[in-house]
């Protein structure tokens, strides 16, 4: 039989490559950028499998680049990357990496929060810039965390870790999401609201929903203007479920007071983006998996996935269970 040929997008950790090497015969993507357009569809001919980043368009074109594809692996939790529509269509097996990266990314969420509240990154270049004299009464100050109220948009894995970690600080937690979760409210102590309350009642709103067409700029102009002048927004989710203009101009005149993002509409986001001039922003760029030990995992389950899909065997971490059985099995005859 023939040895499977994959396709990996970019360099990941080396225990998953390590593995896909000895099952597989690997192409492997060994520059700091995305593969352009033109070489991703060129390296995918007469693959039976990819592993691929956010940063990957992977749709009907690339899928029919190789006929023989089986499996396509995501290395993240979320997946509006690829066209999965297209992907059952020809009935390939598409993979991600769930659960891994819950912690982690509460953990990010939760330090972008207590980052903007004590304005820790203006404090810090104001150290360095020696623009420090004195201890002064009024110098840098921030917002109280503690006994304050944290509204979470989504209340899924991620949105229930950051309640949490919440609880540490004696924090009013108020979620709102499509679906009730009256267990985890009582095991947390969390009030369901409707999201216009709870944008108007929170001192910090933090989100947690995946990318969708309902959740597409979920928080507009609109929106921004129902939040406290005092109150700061999160956003570990994805970029584009923040109308970012918006989000700019509610910065810029002061009717929100802050914001702590790790993703953006358009990433990389543009090192002249207005948003990027505000003091009262703190901008990561989208790090919320990124500890050793969870893009190890994450990588090992993307590698897991690639294997058993080019092997024609279900993957263990399957987001398009319509192809179940009936999934593509040809190209090693």
């Amino acid at each position: 039989m023939v040895t499977p040929k994959v396709f990996v997008t970019r360099k990941i950790p080396q225990p998953a490559l390590d593995i896909i090497s000895r099952s597989c015969e690997m192409d492997l993507w060994t520059d700091e950028l995305p593969p352009p357009r033109e070489v991703l569809l060129q390296r995918v001919k007469g693959c039976h499998g990819i592993l691929t980043l956010l940063t990957d368009r992977i749709d009907e074109e690339v899928m029919d680049a190789s006929p023989c594809l089986r499996v396509i692996s995501n290395y993240a939790v979320g997946y509006d990357n690829i066209d999965l529509a297209a992907a059952d269509k020809r009935r390939i097996q598409v993979g991600n990496t769930p659960g891994v990266l819950t912690e982690t990314t509460a953990d990010l969420a939760f330090s972008l929060l207590l980052a903007v509240a004590r304005r820790i990154v203006e404090a810090d270049r104001y150290t360095r810039s020696g623009e420090w004299q004195t201890w002064g009464p009024t110098l840098l100050l921030g917002q109280d965390v503690h006994h304050s109220t944290l509204g979470l948009v989504g209340f899924g894995r991620i949105g229930r870790e950051v309640a949490k970690r919440a609880r540490g600080f004696d924090m009013k937690v108020q979620y709102f999401d499509t679906v009730r979760n009256e267990q985890a409210e009582t095991e947390l102590g969390a009030s369901f609201v409707d999201l216009e309350t709870l944008l108007a009642t929170s001192d910090f709103v933090s989100i947690h929903v995946p990318l969708t067409e309902a959740t597409r700029h979920l928080i507009g102009e609109r929106e921004l203007r129902l939040m406290k002048p005092t109150a700061i927004l999160v956003n570990t989710s994805r970029g584009p479920v923040v109308d970012q203009s918006a989000l700019y101009a509610s910065l810029r005149d002061g009717r929100i007071a802050g914001a702590g993002l790790d993703v953006f509409e358009h990433e990389p986001i543009a090192k002249n983006d207005p948003l990027l001039s505000l003091k009262n922003v703190v901008a990561t760029p989208h790090i919320g998996s990124a500890s050793v030990n969870t893009r190890t995992k994450m990588a090992l389950m993307a590698a897991e996935n690639l294997i058993e899909g080019v092997n024609c065997r279900p993957i263990p971490y399957k987001v398009n269970p319509e192809v179940d059985s009936d999934f593509r099995c040809c190209g090693l005859d």
